[in-house]
């Protein structure tokens, strides 16, 4: 029993240490395995930097505007991941804007040098999602906004995962640094600690978006799932046409793909947010 919880914890740590820049005890063991065990973290992972994110703006809130507030979270969560995602994002546009074969997305994507497409695309994703939570930071209390944010985080890395879940690996897997995630899919028991991850703030992200008034209507029972159809809709309409894009061009996914999931459906969490707060 001891074994399987020093294990569990070692995959947390994995994950913490390859989506992150928090140390990580440097005893801890490293294997393929270990990484790709890591994966049913990734949305636990997102919690923690959803708090961190959570807690600086919370925290400028008391002492700068709300559009101060904002700049520092993100901020915050580009430090504490090392623009992990933020990099997958830029390079996925340099790599299918500037590539007309799958050989050539798969060589550009490769680069590490930024071209004009990587540019635009950091620059909007960054400029929509700064936008998205200023208007929500106007309008909505603090703290339906802490809890947001670990729920965006946590959601956005699943959809991550799940896209490792569907799509094959295709770039050459010597020269990736997500090699150790390509080589087999997630368990069911795997998956289903990887969504618990992302249930545990979502569903209290939805208790705390409902009026308390409704807690004493029968209709709650009905206003639950359809709050939660319009939060999550976004979120999947483009994860599905990021999924389509990325078999349509290169049959597959890369680790660069991850990241820029991440990042479009943690854009989508925020409009899914905002669409939910207009209508209640």
């Amino acid at each position: 029993m001891i074994v399987r919880i020093r294990y569990q914890y070692h995959l947390l740590l994995t994950a913490i240490m390859f989506l992150t820049r928090i140390p990580v005890p440097k005893n801890l063991p490293h294997s393929p395995a270990l990484l790709q065990g890591a994966a049913r973290y990734f949305s636990w992972v997102g919690i923690l930097i959803g708090i961190s994110a959570a807690t600086v703006y919370s925290i400028s809130h008391y002492f700068f505007s709300p559009a101060l507030s904002v700049l520092l979270s993100m901020i915050s969560t580009l430090i504490i991941t090392g623009a992990f995602h933020e990099d997958g994002l830029a390079d996925c546009f340099d790599a299918f804007g500037g590539g007309w074969s799958k050989e050539r997305i798969l060589t550009i994507m490769k680069d590490s040098r930024l071209g004009t497409y990587g540019v635009i695309g950091l620059v909007a994703s960054l400029g929509l999602k700064f936008l998205l939570l200023f208007d929500i930071a106007i309008a909505v209390p603090t703290k339906n906004i802490f809890v947001l944010l670990i729920t965006a985080h946590a959601c956005s890395r699943l959809m991550a995962v799940s896209v490792m879940q569907q799509l094959t690996y295709v770039q050459d897997i010597d020269l990736s640094k997500s090699k150790p995630l390509a080589n087999e899919r997630l368990t069911t028991v795997e998956i289903i600690i990887a969504t618990i991850g992302a249930a545990i703030p979502l569903t209290t992200l939805i208790f705390i978006v409902l009026p308390a008034s409704s807690f004493e209507n029968t209709d709650i029972v009905f206003k639950i799932p359809f709050m939660l159809c319009i939060l999550i809709t976004p979120v999947f309409i483009l994860r599905y046409i990021a999924v389509k894009f990325f078999k349509k061009w290169i049959g597959g996914y890369t680790g660069d793909c991850l990241g820029a999931t991440q990042q479009i459906c943690e854009i989508g969490f925020y409009f899914g947010y905002l669409l939910l707060w207009k209508s209640i």
